[in-house]
Parts: structure tokens; C-alpha cells; sequence
């Protein structure tokens, strides 16, 4: 029996990072031999074990055999015979198929130190193109590593390329779609996530409502990237500069602008109406991808509310209110400061603008303040119905927002 440190955490220590989980294979061993030794079996589909005091995973090495359609079309064989190379050839990555055993040094078949020092993300063999996964955790993994000079190779590219054409990316479901999207919106260049999808022609098949966004004009006065699509990548880059790791700010970020695909063409290219436009594919997006309620909430508020809080020095008090309540901001207070954010990401991700101070994120945040500070418990509420105690404090809670606008 013969353990290695493999995959993310060897890569992260050459990279300088302290990040990754530390997953180890098991060379040499039987799944008997395992548990005699005091392992946990875990695994479900093939060989997994979690160590007795540390609790880290230990797998069997193993090879696969494509068999079906889809990132589940495989079979599994772990027996003592399979070798650490076969182990690591059925890896996505030459940087994730690097080993380490317990003397410090390094096992590297497939060039993946080498691939670290030129900053490149390459498959270890042609059976990539057999899990369509890895399709989305290479567009996962540029928006992680894109600060760092990380791109994709040309011949990673071409093959991700034929997983589209070929139609293996359709075999995607749902769940690890959204699993790997929701990662990627929480790095901190996500929109390389976008970006490398787009390249290999998947982001069509995967997000067609954003795809669609690409070639829509906008006002060259207010967008001077003038693309629609090219302006959600830099809401996404915004998103990550001031709420690096937030999924959510990120989710929101990403789909603000449906609406604008659906402008009219003799319309363009301004884009009346594209927040409410905007509402059915966001829903549409979210439903196909089983979504998480609270961030479809929170994107549909930011779709439908942005330029509300763009232009909030413009509304009347009781417009204002009337923005938090539909944003669930009195039941949900910390979704107000996420609103915030969002829109400022939406005024700052634009071409020339990505340093402009943005006074309506402080704006909303202050009057929300003090519209919350208003309860029922300084009110007149003797005899009166629930009706009439909720137009109480709708009232109270506008005044509250008019005397804090008035302290400016």
C-alpha cells in the first residue's frame, strides 16, 4: 500500500496558495484491506474512505471506461493492479494530476508542474472530452486562476469545442451546472468563467439568456463598452472586486440585464422597459437550473430595482419605501446592503467607470436604516385593525425615510 497527496492541494502549495482540501490516493490496497487498517468506506460509485482521526478522503486508485452519455456514463475499476500514473491520466487537468508522496516528492506524468510555470490550463488526455464537467470546471478554474496569468490551451479549447459540437455538453444536468456556476461566481475574475464558455461556444447551450446578450447595443453616453454582454462581464469583475467570494452579489450580477436581449430592435439602442423584460428568462434561467430560492430572490430584485436605486435621489420618500418593501428589505434586512451592492457593481462596471463613487449605495443603506428603527410599539394602535395598523407604519416608516433624506 502506497498513499499520495494528489489533485488540488499539491497544486495550491506550488502556486503558493494554502486553500485546498487535502485528498489523498491509495495505491496497492484493497477496499478489505482499508477498513482492517481502520478506514471508513464512504463512497458510493467507487472505493472512498475517510481517515479514522483526521477525517481527510482517501480513495482507491482507479481507472475509468466511458459507457454512456454524461458525466455519469462511466464505470469504475479500483483493484490493487491499477497504478498511480492510471490514477492521474483520468484527471481533467495536468495542474490537478500532480502527486506527492510522503518523502515530499513530486509524481508528474503529464506535465503539470511544468504547466504551472507557463500559467497554463491543459487537459492530461484526449478523454476529456468524455465528461462534459470538465468543460465547466476549466471555465471554473480560468476564473479562479485568471489573476495569476492562467489561460486555457488552444488544443484544451479545440476539444472543448468538439464537446459542443459533438453534443456531449447537453448531457450536463441541472444540479452540476449550477454547482460549478455558483463556485465560479464566488472567484475572484468571474467573469472568465463567462468568457472561456463563450470561446468554446457552450455558453449558448449552457446560459443562452446571456449568450444573447452579446452584439445588443446600449447608449454609448451611458455604456461607452456599448456591448451589453461585454458590460455583464465587467458588472461580474466589478462583483468580485467589492464582494470577492459573495456567489449571490455575483448571481445578481450576472443576470441584472436579461431584459436588454429582448429590446425591440427599433428600439435599440436604448432599453425602456428592460428590467421588467427581464424578470421571465431570469425565472426561466433559475427554474431549468433548480436555482436556490434566495438567489433568484435577490436577482430578481436587483434586476427589476437597479435603476431605481441608480436614480434613487430622483424618487419620492414613498417610492423609496415602496423599492425595500418589494424587496423584501423589512423581513429581510440584510438583502438591502446586497442591493446596494449589486447596483453599485451595475454603475461601475462600465467602460472609464469602474472608479466613479457610487453615493446611492450609501443613500439606500441610510434610509433603510432608519425606516427599520420605525415599530409598532410608539404607535396609537387602540381599536384599530391589521389593515390599518400595517398603513400605520407604512406611514411612520416614510416619514422615518423622509427626515433621514432631509439630514443630508
Amino acid at each position: 500500500m502506497r498513499i499520495y497527496l494528489v489533485g488540488g492541494a499539491v497544486r495550491d502549495r506550488l502556486l503558493g496558495r494554502d486553500k485546498a482540501d487535502r485528498d489523498y490516493v491509495v495505491v496497492g490496497a484493497t477496499p478489505e484491506e482499508m477498513v482492517a487498517k481502520g478506514y471508513r468506506p464512504v463512497g458510493k460509485d467507487f472505493p472512498v474512505f475517510l481517515h479514522g482521526e483526521s477525517h481527510e478522503e482517501y480513495a482507491l486508485a482507479r481507472t475509468e471506461r466511458k459507457t454512456g452519455r454524461g458525466y455519469q456514463g462511466f464505470t469504475m475499476h479500483a483493484d490493487p493492479s491499477v497504478t498511480l500514473e492510471e490514477d492521474l491520466r483520468r484527471r481533467d487537468l495536468t495542474i490537478n494530476a500532480i502527486a506527492e508522496d510522503d518523502h515530499g516528492q513530486l509524481v508528474d506524468p503529464y506535465g503539470g508542474v511544468r504547466d504551472i510555470e507557463q500559467r497554463v490550463l491543459r487537459h492530461v488526455s484526449e478523454a476529456f472530452v468524455e465528461d462534459p464537467v470538465r468543460l465547466l470546471r476549466v471555465a471554473r478554474f480560468a476564473a479562479r486562476f485568471a489573476p495569476m496569468g492562467f489561460t486555457v490551451a488552444p488544443e484544451t479549447m479545440s476539444l472543448m469545442r468538439e464537446m459542443v459540437t459533438n453534443g456531449e455538453v447537453d448531457h450536463l444536468v441541472p444540479e452540476r451546472v449550477w454547482q460549478e456556476m455558483k463556485r465560479a461566481l464566488g472567484e475572484p475574475a468571474s467573469q472568465a468563467f463567462v468568457q472561456v464558455l463563450r470561446e468554446a461556444g457552450a455558453l449558448a447551450r449552457i446560459l443562452p439568456e446571456v449568450d444573447a446578450l452579446y452584439g445588443v447595443p446600449q447608449r454609448a453616453e451611458y455604456h461607452p463598452e456599448v456591448d451589453s454582454g461585454i458590460h455583464t462581464e465587467m458588472v461580474l469583475a466589478m462583483a468580485a472586486r467589492l464582494a470577492l467570494g459573495d456567489s449571490l452579489i455575483g448571481f445578481a450580477a450576472l443576470t441584472h440585464d436579461l431584459g436588454k436581449a429582448l429590446t425591440p430592435a427599433e428600439e435599440l439602442p436604448r432599453h425602456v422597459m428592460h428590467e421588467q423584460r427581464g424578470k421571465a428568462p431570469l425565472l426561466a434561467l433559475c427554474e431549468r437550473l433548480k436555482v436556490p430560492v434566495e438567489y433568484r430572490e435577490l436577482a430578481v430584485a436587483v434586476c427589476r430595482e437597479h435603476l431605481n436605486v441608480h436614480r434613487i435621489d430622483e424618487l419620492k420618500d414613498s417610492t423609496v419605501y415602496e423599492v425595500i418593501q418589494r424587496c423584501d428589505g423589512f423581513r429581510r434586512p440584510e438583502r438591502i446592503g446586497m442591493v446596494a451592492t449589486a447596483c453599485e457593481c451595475d454603475a461601475r462596471g462600465r467602460l472609464g467607470m469602474e472608479e466613479n463613487a457610487y453615493p446611492q449605495a450609501g443613500a439606500l443603506r441610510k434610509v433603510f436604516e432608519a425606516a427599520r428603527t420605525v415599530s409598532t410599539k410608539g404607535l396609537d394602535l387602540e381599536g384599530k385593525t391589521g389593515l390599518e395598523v400595517g398603513e400605520m407604519l407604512k406611514k411612520a416608516r416614510i416619514a422615518a425615510i423622509k427626515q433621514a433624506r432631509a439630514s443630508d
